[in-house]
This record gives C-alpha cells, structure tokens and sequence, in this order.
C-alpha cells in the first residue's frame, strides 16, 4: 500500500482502509479506480497470505492479463461478473452468509470490491428496454441504498472490509465547483470514508508509466475530512508507491526543508527521485516513527 494514503484514510501511515466497513472510491472516467481498486487488493492479498478477494466486476474491465500485471494471486481472487443492484445484492449478501456460518478461527481474511457502482442497471431498467419503453427508472437509488443498508451490517459481522468504485458529476447551478457521486444517497451513508479521485500521468523520460493521483477525503470517521495528497500508482507489478508523498509529509511538519529541489536530510542535499530510488536507506523506523506523529498531526481528528 500507500503511506502517505494510510495516513489520509486513518490519521496513521501504519493504518488503512477501515477493516470492516466500506470505502468509496470516486472519480471521473479514466481517473484510475480500477487499477487504484487493484492495488488495495493486491496489498490485502500480500499482507494476508491466506486471504482472499471476492471481486464484483460490472464493466467485463478485469482480465488475466490485467491481474497478472498487476501481481496478483490468480488463484485468491474471484471475479464475479453482476449487471443487476439485485444481482449483486443477492450475490454478496449470500457470500456473506456463507462466510459467516464457518467458526470463527477457520475464516481466512476476506474483502469484497465493487467496480463499479455506477454501471450497475436495475431488473426494471432491463425490462423496460426490452419492451422499448423510453421511461426513466426512478426505483435505482432506492435499491442502492436497500442493498448497502443491508450490506453494511453484514460486513461489519463478518469483518470484512469492501471498496467500492463510482462515477462523480459535476453539480450544476453550485455556487463553487462542486463534485458528486452519481447513484443517489445509498452508498454517500453506507461509506465509512469516501476519496475523491483526480489524475496526471507520471513519465519517465517520454515513456508514461503510471500516474499521479490527487486523493481527497470527502467523508470520513477516522481522519480529517477535506484533507488531500498525491499518490504513485505505476501501471505494472510495482502498482502503488508506497514511499511517494512521505518527502512533502516530513518537509510539512518540518522534519527536513526542501531546498531548490533538494532535501536536507542529515547535512546532505539531495533529490526526492535519489531518494525514492532507495527508500530504505532514508526513511528508517526513527524517520517513519516521526512522520507518523506527523501524519496524526495532520490528518487525524483532536
């Protein structure tokens, strides 16, 4: 995972998404939610061994190609394909079941991802296009927010944590830019903490190889709301960053200054890009012990 992201969810670069509860990712087309999705599952999957992923895919956009690029295990990842609230509803909700009438010790870890939100129709939807009916489906947010009212308790039993990706909008008529998720209020309430997305491409030289994704909370019980960082997600194996973003966190909270492009680390000036190249080397367990005291300071709550 990310640190500097650790630290935006959870006020600590030690923490993370909430362990059983729901984390929306939003963004525009193309911000990057399905790979930023990937990473998270990938982090989940390298941190639990015997850990597993059940994976709800509503755009056909997650492949073996795509997973294997990523370093993903194949064999700990279910893809299931919904095109229905209802479908995938019943679907993760009789997962759910299922994972919670094994005893207790002998559940592996286990978290759900939803891509997306917003590509997801209704049973109505369906049927009044097969009947060439030009009516608009006004049941939608209401079985969105049924199905996560559900959900919620559900996965808080089972301590499993969920990510579900959807699309943002801009409202018209706001008095300043103001951007909203699409599928009405169900998932705004269901979520523990709601990120917003933006992105930039990162280059190497004229090569693009992944990108820069500004994060911001919109909602959130565990950190400041509000608060946003920049993020690395490369678009091969590496996926997110995990050191990227920690320079700025320590030169804010005045653990080093950056001077014309260099930091000040221990009396020697040297670039971010050396520094990153070799993590290890500069951000020791003092150093990260002292970013995270940073990091409470700056995103969580008190």
């Amino acid at each position: 995972g990310s640190y500097i992201f650790n630290g935006l969810c959870s006020g600590s670069i030690f923490g993370g998404v909430s362990g059983n509860k729901i984390t929306a990712i939003a963004g525009e087309s193309s911000t990057g939610k399905t790979f930023f999705s990937l990473a998270v599952v990938k982090n989940f999957l390298d941190s639990n061994p015997g850990g597993y992923c059940l994976y709800f895919d509503t755009e056909a956009a997650v492949n073996r190609t795509l997973l294997e690029s990523r370093g993903i295990d194949l064999s700990r990842l279910v893809v299931v394909n919904v095109v229905t609230i209802e479908e995938f509803r019943t679907k993760a909700l009789k997962a759910v079941d299922i994972y919670l009438k094994k005893p207790e010790g002998e559940r592996a870890p286990c978290m759900f991802v939803l891509d997306s939100l917003g590509m997801l129709s209704t049973e109505k939807e369906i049927r009044d296009a097969l009947d060439d009916k030009q009516v608009r489906d006004m049941t939608k947010s209401q079985l969105v927010k049924g199905a996560f009212r559900m959900l919620t308790l559900k996965l808080g039993q089972a301590n499993i944590p969920m990510i579900v990706t959807n699309h943002t909008y801009d409202v018209i008529g706001s008095y300043v830019p103001t951007k909203e998720m699409g599928g009405g209020s169900g998932l705004k309430y269901a979520a523990s903490t709601i990120i917003y997305l933006s992105k930039k491409k990162e280059k190497d030289g004229t090569d693009v190889i992944g990108n820069l994704i500004k994060a911001k909370t919109a909602k959130s019980r565990l950190s400041k709301e509000n608060q946003d960082v920049t993020i690395r997600l490369y678009y091969d194996e590496r996926g997110l960053d995990r050191y990227y973003g920690l320079l700025e966190l320590g030169e804010l909270g005045g653990l080093w200054k950056n001077v014309a492009g260099r930091y000040e680390i221990n009396g020697k000036k040297i670039y971010g890009k050396q520094i990153l190249a070799t993590p290890e080397e500069y951000f020791t367990d003092d150093v990260m012990e002292k970013l995270d005291a940073i990091a409470r300071e700056t995103f969580a709550y008190g």
